[in-house]
């Protein structure tokens, strides 16, 4: 690879994939800059969990950061409203002050995600800097009908859909990222097709896949009792994106079945609001990836009948726990599903068929230990390496 070409990557917030370009990038002699709010790279003492989650392994002398609105946005609790304000605040704010770096810099290739992506891109094409734009979710269009949708279906859940409410000014600006944009990089089969076809007609468009993590070591427990509860679980925001009404519904169906729910996630609204829908679920408040790992490997099953997603990065720690996974096709991990042995694909909106399918993995005669070992292997496909790779390779070589 051309040590010469360098890329610049912008992200507010990072996380596991961005973590995974910058690695690659950096040991391939790659990268020139890392843009974000909050961020330490290597050799920065942490003094806090908080820290670590924005720790990335990259010299900390390419980090470029724009603190003081995320600064805002973390320590001032405010109402939902106004949290969205000062996160939007915080985004636009990066995004202006890498449109004034990069001019100044030897960049090549710029990497940006949605909604941080408007005056860096416009400023890049100015300087002949190719854009490279990653799309996390569905095209926002697809995201607003399908959630407008769903507040005329269960009008009592719109509060829990967020993006119904985008400011228009915001909207405009995810129309212009992706028009500015050489190549578009989509995590999923769902988001690359939510896409318009006039855009993907004029524009280089991939699907590069999140890897998983490690796989855990798996312990069964033999039950003594002739009957076994089958003990489903819901990770995510408890949203009706992702559709956790349907899945209220078919617990309903099976309230004379030996299956239990269990979620864990940050709820949208009190928690009075979820157990007047359903009120036979144990909760678990958000935690540490550790301790949702541990969480996993004590459930028999992930079931995540999402509305919109962009790739849902819980059907792969499941997989990777050895618990098989319900998803709608929506969820983006629909190659992730082998019917049957990996779990189920159920249509959206349809609580019939995720109680289908729940029971269709009660009565599932294949042991346990194989199940497991089934999942993991397709856990095992996907690696974050691979991840990286696509998304350089698809900027520096034309097909």
């Amino acid at each position: 690879m051309n040590e010469n070409i360098k890329f610049a990557v912008s992200h507010p917030t990072g996380n596991t994939f961005v973590r995974a370009l910058l690695q690659e990038l950096q040991k391939n002699g790659n990268l020139s800059n890392y843009f974000t709010t909050i961020g330490f790279g290597n050799g920065f003492k942490m003094c806090s969990n908080y820290l670590i989650r924005r720790s990335y392994p990259i010299p900390d002398d390419k980090i470029t950061r724009q603190w003081l609105n995320e600064c805002i946005r973390l320590l001032f609790p405010s109402k939902e409203k106004t949290k969205q304000k000062l996160t939007d605040k915080s985004y636009i704010c990066l995004d202006k002050k890498v449109s004034k770096i990069i001019a100044n810099r030897e960049i090549k290739i710029l990497h940006a995600y949605e909604d941080v992506a408007y005056h860096s891109f416009s400023r890049a094409k100015q300087n002949g800097i190719h854009c490279s734009y990653e799309l996390p979710i569905a095209y926002w269009k697809t995201v607003r009908r399908l959630l407008s949708e769903e507040a005329e279906r269960y009008p009592q859940w719109e509060p829990t859909l967020g993006s119904t409410r985008e400011p228009e000014e915001k909207l405009i600006r995810k129309e212009s990222e992706i028009k500015l944009a050489d190549c578009i990089t989509c995590p999923s089969k769902f988001v690359l097709d939510s896409i318009p076809i006039e855009i993907r007609q004029n524009k280089k468009c991939i699907i590069a896949p999140f890897g998983s993590p490690n796989c855990e070591q798996i312990n069964f427990q033999i039950s003594k009792n002739s009957i076994k509860t089958f003990k489903l679980l819901f990770v995510g925001s408890m949203s009706q994106r992702k559709g956790l009404a349907d899945l209220f519904m078919a617990m309903k169906l099976l309230s004379k079945e030996p299956v239990s729910l269990s979620i864990l996630g940050q709820p949208s609204m009190p928690m009075e609001f979820y157990k007047q829908k359903y009120s036979n679920f144990k909760y678990f408040p958000a935690c540490s990836n550790k301790m949702v790992r541990e969480i996993m490997k004590a459930h028999d099953a992930l079931v995540l009948p999402s509305i919109v997603e962009g790739r849902a990065l819980v059907q792969q720690e499941a997989l990777s726990c050895g618990i098989p996974i319900i998803i709608t096709p929506n969820t983006g991990g629909e190659d992730l599903v082998i019917n049957g042995i990996t779990g189920h694909i159920v249509p959206i909106r349809s609580p019939e068929k995720i109680a289908e399918k729940i029971i269709a993995l009660i009565e599932s005669k294949t042991p346990k230990v194989e199940v497991a070992e089934n999942c993991q292997k397709k856990a095992k496909a996907y690696l974050w390496g691979a991840y990286a790779k696509k998304i350089i390779n698809c900027n520096l070589y034309e097909d």
